[in-house]
């Protein structure tokens, strides 16, 4: 009776302080803080134990891969209690011997108090993780030694209050302070923080006994693959917060199915672990059983190396398109073609320029393996079924056939959106998913009057720099055009200045153009006493040259195309306006 055993418990005062850190949330770093046994691992790691109260921080998890974290346990024991031997052969409770519903007895038990403080901190792009890591290690382990000033206030230099919210760690170090007053008035709430097993059978022949336990290796083995299965889930948590994943719908849709059939994987595998591991204690099965689980994960498309293949080129796509819309900052991100066409229907907009990733939707070969493995659940059988990734051609942001292109568009596009900033209200500059084959990876395309003029449109650019012949008052120039798009003639503008003057206050400027993409213009009539420069826009870059010795000539030419955006005449013409940074010396 619980009377009888209460009467002759051995019990003595065991107090007793501890205190851990640690800057890891691996299984292994977790059981070790709380001490738990390889046998009560292996039951926890199969889903066999339902943990509460502070054990409930083997469950708590980074969720992304850009997360900082250091935890800090403070434990505190009270008292000891254990049964004697002559109250243990007293026990007898024949309905435990002979429905053989246990197989240990509980004979003593550590009363105390466990805390957990847990300090996260997500790192931010610009930030180096190792840094802040180690910064907040450091600002955690000072907590048992922080003084807190008179007026409550917390002493943190600049670089502390960087990495720690100053409210919510102040609350944890005055919590902290709290503790052991707080354990001391609630002594007799104390809880059982370690227990001590007697087996059954050695009271009685004919009770229930573990007829074998599960081998060090084996759970070592198995926490291997969780944690692997948890690292790959923290890497797949930080793509799912990215900018990149939350812009454009194609990628943010193959990281949802991987993310279900991953779960999905994980469930699956532990089920396997949570049948098999009684069985083998009971002596129902081997451990050869739990081998088989752990040789079928090994050849499964799920095994680490293949995880790490695919969230490596995952993060490859995202870091690109990050990089990409970072260099074209400033201009709206549309997340699917269907938002491209409520731009370019958009009654008040008559031109739309988009920057099209045209790769961006795409049959993965991995993740339709991973579906198919789940289909075929060879855990149930406890057999292998082989399953073949088709690993295909390179990934469009791995082709390098495609990369020069892209660079190439992304600049030309960036030069294009530039110049027409803030011109009219009637164009438009995009960013969006745009599939299309014929230009893999990116191209510009053009709508106008809501039709696609163009799907691989190519604005001019710099030209390079014309050749100049002198002859008298006559200044002859040979043209060239842009290495893109279609020049169809030039415009020169000049006027007379003083040396040193740039021209840039936009006065006195006389123009002419010529009647086509011409290869020569003559500049005719300059006064040799006079110093020139020509120039088009508003903020001139000069290309110089030499008319004569008593008088400079600054040139800057304008080439213009059919398809660029501002009208320059009746029959359609536009221009485009490009600035020369290289300035040279001809005499």
């Amino acid at each position: 009776h619980l009377s009888e055993l209460v009467l002759d418990l051995d019990v003595r005062r065991q107090p007793n302080t501890d205190l851990k850190f640690s800057a890891s949330d691996s299984l292994s770093d977790q059981a070790s803080l709380l001490d738990v046994s390889a046998s009560l691992k292996a039951s926890f790691l199969g889903g066999l134990v339902e943990v509460g109260g502070s054990a409930k921080y083997l469950n708590d998890k980074k969720s992304s891969a850009n997360q900082s974290r250091v935890t800090m346990h403070y434990g505190q024991t009270t008292k000891f209690e254990q049964l004697t031997m002559t109250q243990l052969g007293k026990i007898t409770y024949p309905r435990v011997f002979d429905d053989k519903t246990a197989t240990h007895v509980v004979t003593a038990v550590l009363y105390g108090s466990q805390v957990f403080m847990v300090f996260d901190r997500t790192t931010a792009d610009n930030e180096d993780k190792q840094e802040v890591e180690g910064t907040l290690h450091v600002m955690v382990k000072k907590i048992p030694s922080f003084s807190i000033e008179g007026d409550g206030a917390l002493k943190m230099n600049e670089k502390e209050k960087k990495v720690s919210n100053p409210t919510t760690y102040m609350e944890a170090l005055q919590l902290y302070k709290k503790l052991p007053t707080l354990l001391k008035q609630r002594e007799n709430d104390a809880v059982p923080v370690s227990v001590w097993l007697y087996p059954l059978t050695q009271l009685n022949d004919g009770a229930a006994k573990m007829e074998r336990e599960i081998s060090t290796s084996l759970v070592s083995k198995i926490e291997n693959v969780l944690q692997e299965l948890e690292d790959a889930k923290k890497k797949y948590g930080a793509m799912d917060r990215s900018n990149a994943a939350n812009r454009f719908q194609d990628v943010r849709k193959r990281l949802k199915i991987f993310h279900n059939v991953f779960t999905e994987y994980e469930v699956m595998f532990k089920k396997a672990l949570s049948r098999i591991l009684p069985a083998i204690r009971s002596g129902e099965a081997t451990q050869t059983k739990l081998s088989d689980i752990l040789n079928i994960h090994s050849r499964s498309p799920f095994v680490a190396n293949k995880l790490e293949e695919w969230l490596e080129n995952a993060q490859g796509e995202i870091n690109l398109l990050s990089s990409y819309t970072a260099e074209l900052s400033g201009i709206p991100v549309l997340p699917s073609s269907v938002q491209v066409n409520s731009v370019v229907f958009d009654p008040r907009v008559d031109t739309v320029v988009c920057f099209s990733f045209t790769s961006l939707k795409y049959e993965d070969p991995y993740l339709s393996s991973l579906t198919k493995y789940l289909a075929a659940d060879e855990f149930e059988m406890l057999t292998p079924v082989p399953i073949s990734i088709d690993q295909g051609s390179p990934a469009w942001f791995n082709n390098p056939d495609f990369s020069e292109k892209m660079k190439e568009n992304v600049l030309l596009f960036k030069s294009f959106a530039d110049a027409n900033k803030g011109k009219t209200e009637q164009i438009r500059f995009v960013i969006a998913p745009v599939s299309d084959s014929s230009n893999p990876g990116a191209s510009i395309c053009l709508y106008r009057n809501g039709q696609m003029k163009d799907n691989n449109f190519q604005p001019v650019s710099k030209p390079p720099k014309p050749s100049v012949n002198i002859q008298n008052r006559d200044v002859i120039l040979k043209l060239q055009k842009s290495p893109t798009g279609e020049t169809i003639r030039y415009r020169v503008e000049y006027r007379a200045t003083q040396p040193g003057d740039s021209g840039a206050d936009g006065k006195n400027w006389e123009f002419t153009e010529t009647t086509d993409a011409q290869e020569t213009f003559t500049l005719t009539g300059l006064n040799l006493a006079n110093h020139y420069s020509t120039v088009s826009g508003p903020t001139p870059m000069v290309l110089s040259y030499t008319v004569h010795k008593e008088c400079d000539m600054h040139c800057y030419l304008t080439p213009c195309q059919q398809s660029s955006l501002h009208p320059l005449n009746r029959n359609g013409a536009f221009e485009y306006v490009y600035f020369d940074g290289h300035g040279g010396l001809f005499k």
